[in-house]
C-alpha cells in the first residue's frame, strides 16, 4: 500500500505546514466529489475526471454529487463568486481566499473541518486546482495523448496543508495544431473520429483536457485545407467552450476567419482575397463570423494578410500597404465592439463596453513585419505576438517603447514547420535551452501576455510541448542548468530510470540533431533553386577527424541503449524510444548511401555493396519504427505517425545507391580512429584564462553541448609555428533585438588588431538557409601572430547583447575538410 503525495512536477505555490490528513481513498471507500450545479460547466466537467483519476488510481472512482450541501470526508470543488459551496466557507471565515480572489486562474487546496477544499479565482482556477490533485494522485496529463500508465494505490491520502497557487506568469498559454495533413488529420479522419471522417468535436475534447491538465488555456485549431474548417463542424466551438478553452487563431486568420479553407473563402464565389477591392465581402465574412462566434472566449487576430500563408493580395507599394493593413485593423474593431465580443478578463462579462477590454493580437509574421517595421501604427492595447523565424531564433522582440504598450506581448514558436528551406514535421528536436533562451529573451522584453505553441500533429512533440507550458506557467522557476535538466526529470517522474541516464540519451539525441535535424539529412533544400535542390551526400567527412563515424557511433550508442532502458510500455517507446531510434535511422539511411557512392568512387565493390545493404535495412527500419508506433496499443494511434513529405520535400525517399548485384560483401570498419591533430587547435570553451561577470558557460546547446555567451572572456593558445593564423568562429544564429541593434562580437590575438564578426544575414538568404540548417554562424578571420611566443591568448567580447560561441577553431596549416569543424 502506498499513500499519496508525489509532489506536482513543476510546483510554485505557497505550502503552509503540515495539517490535517485527508483520506481520499482507502479500503474500498472513497471520498465523494461535491460541486455546486451552478458552477462552470467545465469545473463540473474536470470534477468528473477526477472521480475517474481516482479510478484510474485504486480501480474504484470517486461519486461526484452536483450539490450544496455536504457532509465531512467529501472533497469540495468550486469557484469563488460562484459556488455558494466555496461562497459559504468564506463567508464563515473557515476559508481565507484574499490571495486568489480577483486574480487570474489562481487557486487554492486546503483541508477544512475534515474536507478537502479545491476553490479557484475564475473557472480555470478552479479546473487547474482539479488537475493538480488528479497529477499528485499519479495521472499525468499524458495519461491519455501518450499512453503514460497509472500505478495503483491501495490508499490516497493528501496532507500538504494549505497550498496556494498563485496566478501564471504567462496569461495566455496555447498550442497551434499546424501541417496535420499526414499526422492529425489522417488519424482522425480514419480512426478515432471516422464516423465524422475528419478533426471534431471528439478530437477536439481531447485536445481540450490535454491543455487543461498541463495548465495551458487556449487552443489555436488546425486550418489546412485537407482539414474542415474549425467553426464547419458547429460542436467544435461548444465542446471548447464547455471545457474553458479560449479559441485563438493563427497569423492568418483574422477574426477566426479560416481563409485556407473553400468553406469559408472561396475565391470562384468570393472573388480575390484583396482587401483594397473587395473590403465588402471579407467586411460580411467577418461579421458573420463574430456574429456566430463573438459569444464565446476568444482572442481576435487583427490585420490580414494573403491567401492561408501568403502575403498581402494586390501587389501594392508599402506605402499603400501600412494605411491598408490600419484601415483593415480600424475596420475589425469596430465589428468587434458592434458584436460585443466576450473580454475573458473577467468571467462574469460578457458585454465589454470598449474594444480595449477584447483580447486582440497582431501577429508581424513574415511579410507582415515589413510592414509593421515600415511604420504601422498598431492601437497600444492589442498585443504585439513576435515571432521565431520558424527555426526557434526569434526575429526580434519588443523595444523599450514597445515595452511599455498596455497590450503588453507574446511570443508564437515553433517545434514543426513546412517550408524553406526545409521542413522538420517528424520529430521534436528543438533543444530546451533554445527553447528557455528565446522565450525568456522575449519575456524579459514584456511578452508575459500570450505564448502560442505550433506543435504540429501534437504527437511526437510532447516533451517539447511540457517544456513550453511549465515554462509559460512560471517561467522564474527555470534557469539555463534548470531547463536543460527539465525533460530529464520528467521521463524519471514517468518511468523506472535513473534522472541521469534519460539526461544522458536526451543530451546526445539533441547534440546530434543540431548540427543537422534528421530531416534535413537529405541535404536537400525546399523551393530553391536547381544547385540545391534534390538528395545530395552529406558533408560529414568520411575521411577527417571521424567526423562520419563518430556521429554514427554516437547514434548506435544511444539507440541501443534506450532499447535496453526500455519497459516495454507504449509510453516509453512514444516519449523516448521511437524519436531516439528514428533518428537514429534516418542518419543511418543517408550515411550510409553516402558511404556506398565513396567506396564505389575508390574502386571497392564489395564494400560499396555492404553499405548499399544498410541502407535499405534502415529505410526499412524508419518504416517499422513508424508502423509499431501506429499499432501499439490495439492500433489506437494508427494513422498519426508517418513521415510527412510536405509540399516537396524529398528526405522521407530512398537515396540511389550503386547496384551492385554480382559483387561480394566486405562490411566497412566505421569504428571512429581519434587521430590527433596536426597543425590546428580546437578551444575547450570551458577552459578560459579569464571572463567578465556576465559571461556565461551554458550546457545544452551548441555543437560539443556547451556555449559561452560573451562577455568578455579569455583563452590560451599553444606555441605555434607559423605567423598567421586563420581562426574559425561559430556562433549561435540569433537574430538583433530589435531595430537598430546588431550581432557583434570582436575578437583579439595577443595585442594585435581587433577584428569585428557581425552576423548580418536577411530571412531566406542564403546565408539564413544554411545558418538555421547547421543551427550555426560561420566567420573565418586571419590574424598575424609572433610565432616566437611559447603561448597566445585570444579574446572575445560581446558588442551585442547575448552572442553565444559555440566552436572556435585555431588552424596555422592543418585543417581539413569535415562539417562543422572539430569536436572538442
Amino acid at each position: 500500500m502506498r499513500r499519496f503525495l508525489v509532489a506536482s512536477f513543476v510546483l510554485i505555490a505557497t505550502v503552509t505546514a503540515r495539517a490535517e490528513q485527508f483520506c481520499i481513498a482507502k479500503d474500498g471507500w472513497r471520498a465523494t466529489i461535491v460541486v455546486d450545479q451552478n458552477d462552470w460547466t467545465g469545473v463540473k466537467r474536470a470534477s468528473y475526471d477526477l472521480g475517474d483519476d481516482v479510478r484510474k488510481v485504486t480501480g474504484i472512482p470517486s461519486d461526484v454529487v452536483e450539490s450544496k450541501k455536504v457532509k465531512k470526508g467529501h472533497i469540495i470543488i468550486g469557484t469563488v463568486g460562484k459556488s455558494k459551496l466555496i461562497d459559504g466557507l468564506v463567508k464563515r471565515k473557515k476559508l481565507d481566499v484574499s490571495k486568489i480572489r480577483g486574480q487570474w486562474e489562481s487557486f487554492i487546496i486546503d483541508v477544512i473541518d475534515g474536507n478537502l477544499v479545491i476553490a479557484g479565482s475564475d473557472k480555470r482556477g478552479t479546473i487547474y486546482g482539479i488537475y493538480e490533485i488528479s497529477q499528485r494522485i499519479g495521472v499525468s496529463p499524458w495519461n491519455w495523448w501518450a499512453d503514460v500508465p497509472v500505478k495503483h494505490q491501495d490508499e490516497i491520502y493528501y496532507d500538504e496543508g494549505r497550498f496556494v497557487q498563485p496566478s501564471p506568469k504567462v496569461k495566455y498559454r496555447g498550442i497551434f495544431i499546424n501541417d496535420e495533413d499526414w499526422g492529425l488529420k489522417p488519424w482522425a479522419a480514419t480512426n478515432y473520429e471516422k464516423d465524422l471522417g475528419d478533426i471534431g468535436p471528439k478530437t477536439y475534447a481531447r485536445v481540450c483536457e490535454l491543455l487543461l491538465r498541463l495548465k495551458a488555456n487556449m487552443l489555436a485549431p488546425a486550418m489546412h485545407s485537407c482539414t474542415g474548417a474549425f467553426y464547419s463542424h458547429p460542436e467544435s466551438k461548444v465542446v471548447c467552450d464547455s471545457f474553458g478553452i479560449i479559441i485563438t487563431t493563427s497569423h492568418c486568420e483574422p477574426l477566426l476567419l479560416n481563409n485556407a479553407a473553400k468553406s469559408e473563402w472561396n475565391q470562384e464565389t468570393d472573388g480575390d482575397w484583396n482587401y483594397k477591392t473587395n473590403r465588402e465581402t471579407i467586411i460580411k465574412k467577418w461579421d458573420d463570423r463574430l456574429s456566430e462566434a463573438s459569444q464565446y472566449e476568444n482572442i481576435y487576430t487583427v490585420a490580414m494578410r494573403g491567401l492561408h500563408d501568403a502575403g498581402l493580395r494586390g501587389n501594392l507599394p508599402m506605402e499603400e500597404r501600412v494605411p491598408l493593413i490600419e484601415k483593415v485593423i480600424n475596420d475589425q474593431r469596430e465589428l468587434l465592439m458592434k458584436h460585443r465580443a466576450w473580454s475573458p478578463a473577467n468571467d462574469m462579462d460578457r458585454t465589454p463596453d470598449r474594444v480595449t477590454a477584447i483580447p486582440q493580437i497582431f501577429v508581424p509574421y513574415k511579410e507582415t513585419m515589413d510592414i509593421y517595421e515600415n511604420g504601422l501604427n498598431v492601437p497600444d492595447d492589442i498585443t504585439l505576438v513576435w515571432v521565431d523565424d520558424n527555426y526557434g531564433y526569434m526575429k526580434r522582440v519588443s523595444n523599450p517603447e514597445e515595452q511599455r504598450r498596455s497590450g503588453r506581448s507574446g511570443v508564437y514558436y515553433h517545434l514543426s514547420y513546412l517550408g524553406a528551406p526545409h521542413d522538420y514535421l517528424w520529430l521534436n528536436t528543438t533543444p530546451p535551452v533554445l527553447m528557455y533562451e528565446e522565450l525568456k529573451k522575449a519575456y524579459d522584453a514584456g511578452a508575459d501576455r500570450y505564448w502560442l505553441l505550433n506543435v504540429g500533429d501534437i504527437k511526437p512533440m510532447e516533451l517539447g510541448i511540457q517544456t513550453f507550458m511549465d515554462m509559460a506557467w512560471n517561467i522564474d522557476d527555470f534557469d539555463f542548468g534548470k531547463v536543460s535538466r527539465h525533460q530529464a526529470q520528467f521521463l524519471h517522474s514517468l518511468f523506472s530510470v535513473p534522472e541521469s541516464q534519460f539526461q544522458s540519451l536526451l543530451d546526445d539525441y539533441y547534440r546530434l540533431a543540431w548540427s543537422r535535424k534528421p530531416e534535413f539529412m537529405g541535404w536537400e533544400y525546399e523551393w530553391d533553386d536547381k544547385e540545391h535542390t534534390g538528395l545530395k551526400s552529406t558533408e560529414f567527412s568520411i575521411s577527417n577527424y571521424d567526423d562520419f563515424q563518430q556521429r554514427l557511433a554516437d547514434y548506435q550508442r544511444i539507440s541501443d541503449e534506450v532499447e535496453r532502458l526500455s519497459d516495454g510500455s507504449a509510453a516509453y517507446y512514444e516519449l523516448v524510444q521511437f524519436p531516439i531510434q528514428g533518428a537514429y535511422q534516418m542518419n543511418r539511411k543517408f550515411m550510409m548511401a553516402q558511404l556506398s557512392h565513396e567506396m564505389l568512387s575508390q574502386g571497392d565493390s564489395a564494400r560499396a555493396k555492404w553499405a548499399a545493404q544498410e541502407m535499405e535495412i534502415a529505410y526499412d527500419s524508419i518504416n517499422s519504427l513508424n508502423h509499431r508506433y501506429c499499432e501499439q496499443q490495439d492500433g489506437k494511434w494508427r494513422g498519426m505517425m508517418t513521415l510527412p513529405p510536405g509540399y516537396c520535400a524529398l528526405y522521407h525517399e530512398k537515396p540511389t545507391v550503386p547496384l551492385l548485384e554480382t559483387a561480394a560483401v566486405t562490411p566497412v570498419n566505421l569504428i571512429p580512429r581519434h587521430e590527433p591533430l596536426q597543425g590546428c587547435h580546437v578551444i575547450d570553451l570551458a577552459n578560459y584564462t579569464s571572463k567578465s561577470d556576465d559571461a556565461q558557460l551554458i550546457k545544452g546547446i551548441g555543437y560539443d553541448w556547451q556555449v559561452m555567451q560573451l562577455g568578455e572572456v579569455s583563452y590560451s593558445l599553444p606555441a605555434i609555428p607559423k605567423d598567421t593564423i586563420e581562426i574559425t568562429i561559430y556562433t549561435v544564429p540569433f537574430w538583433p533585438l530589435y531595430a537598430g541593434k546588431s550581432n557583434s562580437i570582436a575578437i583579439r590575438v595577443d595585442a594585435g588588431e581587433t577584428q569585428i564578426f557581425e552576423n548580418k544575414f536577411y530571412e531566406y538568404s542564403r546565408s539564413w538557409k544554411d545558418q538555421v540548417m547547421r543551427n550555426g554562424a560561420v566567420c573565418r578571420l586571419r590574424f598575424a601572430i609572433d610565432k616566437d611566443k611559447p603561448s597566445h591568448t585570444i579574446q572575445f567580447y560581446a558588442l551585442d547583447q547575448g552572442q553565444m560561441l559555440q566552436r572556435v577553431i585555431i588552424d596555422w596549416g592543418g585543417l581539413k575538410p569535415s562539417y562543422v569543424g572539430l569536436r572538442q
